[in-house]
């Protein structure tokens, strides 16, 4: 389909324009919706902030278009799910204490 902008009023122009804006929003929306939908709260991921060494932590929580991550150092990161990628799972070493706490045998 072809439009063809010359014969259209300024008005016209302006509401095209406006509709054109809209759905490249929901197109954007919609990709990152469903790059989200790859991981679920609770995976151990990682991604790569600029200037920055990879970073790994667990995802938290969904937002409207990012999802934040708890990195292993204690930040808390808003981050494109584009940018993520699910993390290897790291044995827990003896310098570091669990968060599971085992409950005695009755």
């Amino acid at each position: 389909m072809k439009i063809d902008i010359t014969t259209l009023s300024e008005d016209e122009l302006i509401d095209l324009h406006r509709r054109i804006i809209e759905r490249l929003r929901f197109l954007s929306q919609t990709r990152a919706h469903h790059k989200m939908l790859e991981f679920k709260v609770g995976d151990r991921v990682s991604f790569r902030p600029d200037d920055r060494p990879a970073l790994a932590g667990v995802l938290i929580k969904y937002n409207k278009k990012t999802v934040t991550v708890l990195a292993d150092n204690g930040e808390r990161w808003n981050v494109s799910p584009g940018l993520l990628t699910l993390a290897k799972e790291t044995k827990t070493s003896d310098n570091k204490r669990s968060n599971v706490i085992q409950m005695p045998k009755r």
